[in-house]
Formats: structure tokens, C-alpha cells, sequence
């Protein structure tokens, strides 16, 4: 077979379900349209937008975006040239390492080009062979990725069901068995924030562990840094346990609406990383104006409140509003809310169905989230509120959900699936053969 015949034949699981229910660029790959915040556009109508992981709001603050505008115009987008070692390095990147060390309460920290290649290179730059790898069941991608690359080098690895200290332990026992077998070490890995289910990682249990058991233990804070804890620094801070996470991952893509990322830990674990973490060593450094911009957002977060204390007001009218009109939004604490839709009975073709009522008649913009991003047996809706929207979006958002309860409670997104009268439910025939 020729390789590109299976390509063009097999999308994997997300493509074939977009190909099979006209999805490409109305569930997959949408354009929205317009300055990114609450109330964007989406095929030539307005929408209300809960798709943006700008949960403080700052993507178009005025304030961030002028440091941008400003950077860019002092700057341009190509300096520094290289890779941080040879000849991308700079003062303001070393100033943003040593500001982000200090809100996370870390000795140093190494700001990296990207999120998702950089957490990965830093598993694989920290275990060699004969380390094994204890993870939760519910990692973000990125991070299993990385342990791809531990496997690559012959590396052991065991998952423990999520957020479960009882597998964990189990699984601890089985790694310090095989570490002590080949010599090596052990590096337990889970986030502060997951990001689909909202659920908050057990940190503080399982640094407790460590009294039991040697290992270090990595956290991508991603969804946490910025808005957990009394100041923003993350899920450790929230639950007391930051000084036992070894190493603090967190991505600029969410919080701090915008590209980079950095890891933070002790001193020497830092320049350890910036000599060995291949990601970072054969690209180029982030330019200056992300890092400008990042500096400038950082010292927003850190001087004000008013940030996290709007988006924690959304949040908390939101997810109480959606219980309140029997919603289930599983055991989310924090700004992430999912919607899980147990009742659809058949599965994906009614979500798209009710996704199409929700943007056509209610105008309300959500993501649908289905297999392989969360297991076979779920499918649900992701709302992200953030500090740009108002109590007014929220309660609009209510009402409407108010108005798709009643409907999956009549099974009318089942009919819409065969035959279902334009009153019943409008999609437009433009919209439905996108």
C-alpha cells in the first residue's frame, strides 16, 4: 500500500466523525471571527463565545495589548536570532525566568518557546533508561507524549487511575521495585488543573507520599497558574503543597493569553534543563516581543486582584446557575466547566444536533469534546468562562441552556437525527452543509 492511500483514506477518530457529520470547519477547525473575547462572529453571525482559554481576560486588555503593539514595533518579530545557548539569549528573558521563579516560589525557572514540545522535552531530558515514570491515568496529551519518549529509550512506566492515592501507592510500590531492580529513579507526573473535567490533581496527597516513597514529582499547573491559589500561583499554592512539587510546569496559553511556556525548580535543576532539553536547544528563543508582552501580563497578575476575582464571580454563577437546572458538570473546581451529556442516548449524532440549536438559535458558542480527548464513554460540551464576560453573558447562556434542557428531556435532538419540522428545531441548510 502506498503510505499516503491510508492518509487520504483514514482521518483517525476526530476527522472521521467531522467527515461523517459535514464537521470541518463547523465542529472542527471553526472560524471565529472578529477581536477575541465574549462576543465574536462564526459564519457571518454574532455569537457568545465560551471557547477561549483567556481566563483573566487579558487577551485584548488595553494595557497588553499596547506592550505588544509597543515591543513588536521596538523589536520586530525575528530578534533574538538562534536558539537561547548560541545566540538567542537576552536580559528581559532572564528577567522574565526570574520573575515567573518568584510568583510560582521557585529558586529559577527557564522560560521555554512553547508549551506542549517543551513540557515533552523535559521528561525526556530528566529519566534516562533506567528511571520509571508513574503517571495519572488522565495527563494531558503532551504529557503522555513525553512519556513516549521515555519509552523510547527503554524507559518503565506505570499509570495509577486518576486522581486514586490508593493506585498510586500501588503503583509507587511496583516503581520502587523496578528502580531498585535497574538502578534508577522514579518521577511521578499529574496537573493541577485537568483540563477537560475541571477536577483539581491531588498534590497535597500526593506530596504527603513522599514520606513513604522517593520520588520527584512533576505538575503541569497550565489551567492553574493564574488562577488558583490566594495569589494566582497555582494549585500547590491553593492546597499548601508548592514547595513539594520538584517541577512547576505551566504554558502562557491560557492565563496569560499568549505563546511560551516555562518550567521552574531548583537552581540547578534549571541550568541542568537549559544544557539538555532538546526542544529548547536546537530552536529559536522565543522573540522578544512575546517575552515583553509576557513581563507585562505577569506584572498584572501579580499587582491585581481584580482579575481573578471577576472570573471567579463568572465561574461561580455559571456552574451553580447550569446545577441548578440539573446539568451535570461532574467535579470540576475550577474555572474549567464541562457539561457532560449522558442522556443523549445515541452519542454523536444528537450533540451535533443540539451544538447546531445552541449556535443557529441561541447563539452560544461552545466546544464539543468527544473521543480520543475524553474516554468513549463521554461526550460534553467545554464552557470556559473567563473575566471578560459579564453576569449578563452568564445568565443569556442560562436561559438557553434552560431551553436545551427541555428539549433532551423530550428526546427532540434523537428525532432531529432522522426528521424534525423547522420549528422544532432551525438550522439553516448554509450552516448544515458546511
Amino acid at each position: 500500500m502506498d503510505l499516503f492511500e491510508k492518509l487520504r483514506t483514514n482521518l483517525g477518530p476526530i476527522g472521521s466523525s467531522s467527515r461523517e457529520y459535514n464537521g470541518h470547519h463547523y465542529f472542527a477547525f471553526p472560524k471565529l471571527e472578529g477581536e477575541l473575547g465574549p462576543h465574536m462572529r462564526f459564519q457571518g453571525q454574532d455569537m457568545l463565545n465560551w471557547s477561549l482559554n483567556n481566563y483573566l481576560g487579558l487577551a485584548n486588555h488595553p494595557e497588553v495589548r499596547k506592550a505588544d503593539a509597543d515591543a513588536t514595533a521596538e523589536w520586530g518579530l525575528a530578534y533574538p536570532m538562534g536558539a537561547r545557548m548560541m545566540s538567542g539569549n537576552s536580559d528581559l528573558h532572564e528577567k522574565l525566568e526570574k520573575e515567573l521563579a518568584e510568583f510560582v516560589g521557585k529558586e529559577d525557572a527557564f522560560l521555554l518557546n512553547y508549551g506542549y514540545q517543551g513540557v515533552m522535552s523535559a521528561i525526556e531530558a530528566v529519566v534516562d533508561h533506567r528511571d520509571v515514570i508513574v503517571y495519572d491515568a488522565e495527563c494531558h496529551a503532551c504529557l503522555i507524549d513525553g512519556i513516549r519518549l521515555h519509552k523510547a529509550k527503554m524507559g518503565e512506566y506505570y499509570k495509577f487511575n486518576h486522581n486514586d492515592m490508593a493506585s498510586l501507592e500501588k503503583n509507587l510500590q511496583r516503581a520502587t521495585k523496578k528502580a531498585e531492580e535497574k538502578g534508577g529513579s522514579i518521577l511521578v507526573i499529574t496537573e493541577g488543573v485537568f483540563g477537560m473535567s475541571g477536577k483539581v490533581g491531588s498534590l497535597d496527597k500526593i506530596v504527603a507520599l513522599k514520606e513513604k516513597y522517593n520520588f520527584r514529582l512533576l505538575v503541569d499547573d497550565a489551567h492553574g497558574f493564574g488562577t488558583m491559589g490566594a495569589t494566582g500561583a497555582g494549585v500547590g499554592e491553593m492546597l499548601g503543597c508548592q514547595d513539594g512539587i520538584d517541577l512547576y510546569f505551566s504554558t502562557f496559553a491560557k492565563s496569560m493569553a499568549a505563546i511560551g511556556a516555562f518550567i521552574a525548580a531548583d537552581h540547578d535543576i534549571i541550568m541542568y534543563l537549559k544544557y539538555n532539553m532538546r526542544s529548547q536547544t536546537y530552536a529559536k528563543a522565543l522573540p522578544m516581543p512575546y517575552v515583553v508582552g509576557a513581563l507585562k501580563r505577569l506584572e498584572m497578575i501579580r499587582q491585581s486582584d481584580q482579575f481573578r476575582e471577576k472570573l471567579w464571580a463568572n465561574v461561580r454563577a455559571l456552574q451553580s446557575g447550569l446545577i441548578e437546572r440539573g446539568f451535570n458538570i461532574g467535579d470540576t473546581q475550577s474555572p474549567v466547566t464541562p457539561v457532560l451529556l449522558q442522556n443523549l442516548k445515541g452519542g454523536i449524532p444528537e450533540i451535533t444536533a443540539l451544538i447546531r440549536d445552541l449556535r443557529e438559535n441561541h447563539r452560544i458558542f461552545c466546544s464539543i469534546v468527544v473521543y480520543p480527548v475524553v474516554p468513549k464513554d463521554i461526550i460534553m460540551l467545554r464552557i470556559i468562562p473567563t473575566a471578560a464576560h459579564t453576569l449578563e453573558d452568564v445568565q443569556f447562556t442560562l436561559d438557553a441552556f434552560s431551553a436545551v434542557a427541555e428539549k433532551l428531556e423530550n428526546g427532540i435532538y434523537r428525532q432531529s437525527t432522522t426528521t424534525v419540522a423547522p420549528e422544532t428545531l432551525e438550522v439553516s441548510a448554509e450552516s448544515a452543509s458546511e
